[in-house]
């Protein structure tokens, strides 16, 4: 598979954003959401310089990544929890490990100097695959939720900005 185009995300994109979430949802081991928002949720809470979606050579979205800021506090101002999707068929491909790429050149870039994510411990290609992006596993919060009855733990990640001193 060639390598995907990487795009700001768009409201162009959204029912495909939207659809690739929801199917990661459904799968049970990528959020305690249990469905996904509309649009004017899900751009509200994203941060419109540090999202961006992986296109198809026919100009399908395969997946995408956003960030969100952790808090309003000044102290933390630099650090955002990121989420990244990709669609279940087009994965094994590079695709999100393209899009984790394209996230830190640009929170890189803005000086973001921590980009964290809690993942649960099912999830192990996302764990393999943020390990690899340069993330390091932090801990692990045990029974921190409920999901769909049960409680879940969560393998919290960061990655902290080796350009940012």
């Amino acid at each position: 598979m060639p390598t995907p185009v990487i795009v700001p995300l768009t409201a162009a994109h959204a029912d495909e954003v939207l659809a690739i979430y929801q199917a990661g949802i459904d799968e049970g081991n990528a959020t305690f959401e249990t469905t996904a928002p509309d649009w004017a949720a899900f751009d509200s809470a994203k941060l419109p310089a540090h999202r961006f979606t992986a296109l198809g050579e026919d100009g399908k979205v395969l997946g995408w990544v956003a960030v969100s800021p952790v808090s309003d506090r000044c102290a933390y101002a630099g650090v955002v929890e990121h989420s990244v999707y990709v669609h279940p068929a087009a994965r094994g491909r590079g695709v999100a490990r393209a899009l984790l790429n394209a996230l830190i050149e640009s929170t890189d870039t803005a000086g973001v100097w921590t980009i964290q994510s809690g993942i649960f411990p099912e999830n192990t290609a996302s764990l393999a695959l943020h390990q690899r992006a340069g993330f390091r596993v932090i801990g692990t919060r045990e029974r921190i939720g409920r999901h769909h009855g049960m409680w879940r733990d969560v393998v919290l990640l960061e990655r902290r900005s080796p350009v940012i001193d």
